[in-house]
């Protein structure tokens, strides 16, 4: 197979490999999970609440029934949560990939905070963050890959991380779209700085195109769409696609061998089709606005990437 072609239909054997999906309870998340586990993988399903997590675990058991996956209670907007839930993979052994999928795609109408912190940068991006430091080392041990979510939006506005608790000027569309631009920004940050030290972890980015749970199959407890909805996704049949297919990007950077470390996947029409290289939006490869970034983040979290001393354990 040519190294620009993949079938997300049939995915490489994954046997032997495990996986972490942030957000695994819906969506993207679940369905990402739902084909890692098709392919052999050890999964991790992980989301903040207990009950959607059993309910998407049976549903995962339902289409594949020998799957191997675990639950994780994981709030991303909570950084007690994220350490917690750290500490316990970093107990459970190996750790091949991180999909970092958890967050609001509908902030709310005025801001709101979460640690302290503007609530959709906290859930979308800090949390991450903070999650991808606390892991580094079962990934860098397994030679794996993390995996950050953006948006076709970054493309289409130009609303960039700069005041990142969006102190003043808060609309709930720029909270999105800025959330997104900076988990793209810390993608390929990471990637430069994981190579820089020469730590043996690839960072990719992915994003899902239009992706709409009323072009997608009912699955009770993960995605039950109204008829209302139904009809209204289905009229833009064009130009959107199902939530199956918007994971195909993320499950191709995640588990593709040919897939390099800093760049970006997506769906071949920007907003459906089949996973392809992408090119991140101009101002996301902006390396001083990452490194920027980078720090704030830090700052925010508390969390400082162990680069040396993963480094040296993993040489």
């Amino acid at each position: 197979m040519a190294r620009d072609e993949w079938d997300p239909r049939n995915l490489p054997d994954l046997t032997g490999r495990a996986y972490l999906v942030t957000g695994a309870t819906r969506g993207l998340g679940y369905f990402s999970c739902e084909q890692l586990a098709g392919a052999g993988a050890h999964v991790l399903l992980t989301g903040r609440n207990p009950n959607r997590l059993v309910l998407a675990k049976e549903a995962v058991r339902r289409t594949h029934p020998d799957a191997s996956i675990e639950t994780l209670l994981l709030d991303t907007s909570n950084l007690g949560s994220v350490r917690a839930a750290a500490a316990t993979v970093r107990a459970r052994g190996r750790l091949d990939g991180l999909l970092m999928n958890a967050g609001i795609v509908h902030p709310p109408k005025t801001r709101e905070l979460a640690g302290g912190h503007e609530k959709v940068f906290a859930t979308n991006v800090l949390g991450h963050f903070a999650l991808a430091g606390e892991l580094l080392t079962p990934l860098a041990a397994a030679r794996g890959r993390m995996v950050w979510v953006g948006s076709m939006a970054t493309s289409l506005w130009k609303h960039l991380p700069t005041d990142p608790d969006l102190v003043e000027g808060y609309t709930p569309w720029r909270a999105y779209v800025q959330s997104k631009a900076a988990t793209t920004m810390l993608a390929l940050e990471a990637d430069r700085r994981l190579t820089a030290h020469s730590v043996p972890v690839e960072s990719l980015v992915a994003h899902p195109g239009y992706s709409t749970s009323g072009r997608t199959r009912g699955i009770r407890g993960v995605n039950e769409p109204t008829r209302l909805t139904r009809f209204v996704d289905n009229l833009q049949a064009a130009f959107t696609q199902g939530k199956e297919e918007g994971a195909w990007a993320l499950v191709r950077a995640l588990t593709d061998a040919h897939a390099e470390g800093g760049s970006m996947y997506g769906p071949a029409q920007l907003a459906r089709g089949l996973p392809r290289r992408a090119t991140p939006a101009r101002l996301t490869r902006d390396s001083g606005l990452s490194a920027d970034l980078w720090r704030a983040c830090e700052t925010a979290t508390h969390v400082r990437w162990p680069f040396e001393r993963v480094r040296r354990v993993a040489s």
